[in-house]
């Protein structure tokens, strides 16, 4: 799901985090202006999965953890999120995006994406 808005700044985050569904373990990220939902689908944790190679998604959720990831880790997750969101783009996509907040944003959005996808939401979240 995707979608613009004309407003300025961060407000194009405020919008599209109101779109993104907690309980159904969504994450708003705005890319190239572009307000984006991910979501981690069982096909793309597959993917996910297939895309990192060597370990687990326990070696994912414990690099998270840990605060010992990597970009390719963040990229891959936001990669595997776009997907299950339904975006059809490529990796290489995103190499040169414009990810609104920088690379603090998207490690945050991807370390949601895991959270979410293992772990219902708080009441009142």
């Amino acid at each position: 799901m995707s979608w613009r808005s004309p407003l300025p700044g961060n407000s194009r985050l405020r919008c599209c985090e109101a779109m993104a569904n907690p309980w159904a373990g969504e994450v708003a990220l705005v890319i190239g202006g572009e307000g984006r939902v991910m979501r981690l689908t069982l096909g793309a944790l597959a993917e996910l999965e297939v895309g990192l190679g060597a370990g687990s998604l326990v070696d994912l959720v414990t690099r998270f953890e840990g605060g010992a990831f990597s970009t390719r880790d963040v990229l891959a997750l936001i990669v595997a999120g776009l997907r299950g969101g339904g975006w059809r783009g490529a990796e290489a996509d995103l190499l040169s995006a414009e990810i609104e907040g920088g690379p603090l944003a998207a490690a945050r959005a991807a370390a949601e994406l895991l959270a979410r996808a293992f772990a219902l939401p708080e009441v009142g979240a």
